[in-house]
């Protein structure tokens, strides 16, 4: 039922439905439909999506490690006002 409202969400194109549902694939281990979902909320500009895009590409979790792009998205976190994106940088 749960997943039924988030998939609603997500076809309305809410970033925050799609960041959930990215963080759910997540956790399942489902790195690659974590990072099309995280991409797309954070096209909508999620600052929780740029944050877990950029934790994605620094661990290199369904994606090649990727230094620049790690940072691209966790400045990108950090100028929205995430917080963690803020400690990091």
């Amino acid at each position: 039922e749960s997943d039924k409202r988030i998939m609603k969400r997500i076809e309305a194109n809410d970033p925050a439905a799609m960041t959930q549902w990215g963080r759910d694939q997540y956790d399942k281990g489902d790195y690659s439909v974590a990072f099309e979902y995280f991409t797309r909320a954070a096209g909508l500009g999620d600052i929780a999506a740029h944050y877990n895009l950029s934790c994605m590409y620094h661990n290199g979790q369904g994606v090649e490690k990727d230094r620049e792009k790690g940072i691209h998205y966790m400045e990108e976190a950090a100028i929205g006002g995430h917080p963690a994106a803020r400690y990091n940088l």
